[in-house]
């Protein structure tokens, strides 16, 4: 997979992304519930996109948001929609992102099978996680559902879906596994630096 499809297909994505998007608040909470995203935490979202999931970070009361996207369309409709000072977004590759602040819970939502080296990523994402954070990699669908979806035109910018139990495996050498969840309607595997 090369990045500069990821960014070009995101990039062409970005105007219809909310309209098009499937939500279920059922879910999504308890994600949040699972990922520790309480009042007062400080959240990295990696793969933000056009920040769909920064409104339920700030009914969470955290104390800021860094949205972090390799696409520049997707970060510059986030940024519009959302000026709030606790909120700031991030143009990046976050493989490549310098280590700097530290934050309480670092998500990936939505986004896992876009990244092809996936421990890679665990490791570079490790770097921003306080010690006592989360690190949550979770899907709003299950992982059949994730995959059916990307063999169309997302099929050049995603690698599937990782089992649950080859990511557990992969996630605790690194963190204390504490969520490992994979059903009908959701995926979500959390773990904690200890």
């Amino acid at each position: 997979m090369n990045k500069k499809d990821v960014i070009a297909f995101f990039d062409r994505a970005a105007a219809n992304w909310d309209a098009e998007l499937i939500r279920h608040d059922d879910v999504i909470g308890r994600i949040l519930d699972g990922a520790g995203v309480r009042e007062g935490a400080r959240v990295l979202d990696v793969a933000c996109g056009t920040g769909v999931l920064i409104p339920d970070y700030l009914a969470r009361k955290v104390a800021s948001v860094t949205g972090v996207d390799i696409s520049a369309e997707m970060i510059r409709i986030a940024r519009e929609k959302f000026p709030q000072d606790n909120v700031r977004f991030l143009c990046a590759d976050v493989e490549e992102l310098p280590a700097g602040e530290l934050y309480d819970c670092v998500m990936v939502y939505n986004a896992f099978p876009h990244f092809p080296e996936p421990e890679r990523l665990i490791r570079a994402l490790l770097k921003h996680l306080a010690p006592g954070g989360t690190l949550t990699i979770a899907h709003g669908m299950s992982r059949a559902q994730i995959d059916d979806h990307h063999r169309g035109s997302a099929s050049r910018v995603s690698c599937g879906l990782m089992h649950e139990d080859a990511l557990a495996a992969m996630l605790r050498k690194y963190v204390q596994l504490e969520v490992k969840i994979s059903d009908e309607r959701m995926y979500q595997l959390t773990g904690r630096k200890l």
